[in-house]
């Protein structure tokens, strides 16, 4: 996610952004929106990532800012991206053109922290999520029936799923995946289903599960070898190792920025405990389990508190 804006004299004469992958970038759209191009050589162009000098799916920017003539460029941070990572600048700035660079860089990168982590940390941005109770249990001790026990309302279950239309993938571990039977998609939300991730160890979950019904991709991992079926895939590790750590390296492997960890406590924890994680969102009821499963224990920097209906969400940042 991308902005640009061109001035001239203290005016915005110009402004574009970068509406998806394959589209012009922001700087071509702030250029070309810009109706006076004659105001271009004697204007600013502002751009909160650095412009590319590379042959992607489109042109190289630096080179349209050059043709251009747009003799000052401030950029908001680096693109870390390999093909980039300070060739722009570079280019710019062997042209003749004058750079300032890092105006307003926190924000800029906290604006494309899911695609930054992925190139600097080669991992997806991870998000761990779960509702606890006013006592702070994740789940009862023993419950009847194969459905989860909700203890958020509707309203705060709605805006799970529009974050699972906003992330690439989505876990469980085996346990959810047998005492909840979910399907992990977007249904009380509009948006794109996200890659479904699914620890089983000794593949215990049935192949009836939801998560076997070939509606969305899905990546079983297991200490088994097998054969990929149509929509599922099966990736082998070795579980007297870091899981969390493994799975990484999975999800960086197919490409996926971003995951949303769903999984009960033991899974959960497993994240905590290898520092691999981001940004936790937890929602507390206002019930309680007499006796039930303890949430995690995470520390961690609180940055927003909401009051969704009596369902109160904490989100965290990771302070390393």
């Amino acid at each position: 996610m991308v902005g640009s804006v061109v001035v001239y004299n203290n005016q915005i004469i110009g402004e574009g952004w970068h509406v998806k992958a394959g589209e012009p970038h922001a700087e071509v759209n702030a250029i070309a929106s810009v109706k006076n191009k004659e105001l271009l050589k004697e204007s600013t162009i502002y751009v909160s990532l650095e412009p590319c000098s590379h042959y992607g799916k489109t042109p190289p920017c630096s080179d349209l800012i050059i043709r251009n003539g747009i003799k000052n460029v401030v950029i908001g941070t680096i693109d870390p991206y390999s093909e980039v990572a300070g060739r722009g600048i570079k280019k710019l700035m062997e042209a003749g053109h004058h750079v300032t660079m890092g105006i307003l860089e926190d924000e800029c990168k906290d604006l494309n922290k899911r695609f930054f982590t992925f190139h600097t940390k080669k991992r997806p941005y991870i998000i761990l999520k779960w509702a606890e109770t006013a006592n702070r249990c994740i789940a009862p001790e023993t419950k009847d029936t194969i459905a989860p026990v909700w203890i958020s309302n509707t309203y705060a279950k709605q805006l799970v799923h529009k974050w699972r239309s906003e992330e690439q993938a989505i876990l469980i571990g085996t346990n959810t995946a047998l005492e909840d039977n979910p399907s992990l998609t977007t249904r009380e939300w509009y948006g794109n289903n996200p890659t479904r991730i699914v620890i089983d160890k000794n593949l215990r979950i049935p192949e009836t599960s939801n998560v076997y019904n070939d509606e969305v991709k899905t990546i079983i991992i297991t200490q088994h070898l097998r054969e990929n079926d149509i929509n599922t895939c099966f990736e082998k590790i070795d579980f007297s190792k870091n899981l969390a750590t493994q799975i990484c390296d999975i999800l960086y492997k197919y490409n996926l920025q971003s995951l949303i960890v769903e999984g009960g406590a033991k899974t959960l924890q497993t994240f905590i405990d290898e520092n691999l994680w981001d940004e936790t969102r937890i929602f507390e009821g206002e019930n309680n389990f007499i006796e039930g499963i303890k949430a995690p224990e995470l520390q961690g920097t609180v940055i927003e508190k909401t009051i969704i209906l009596k369902n109160q969400l904490t989100i965290f940042r990771n302070h390393d």
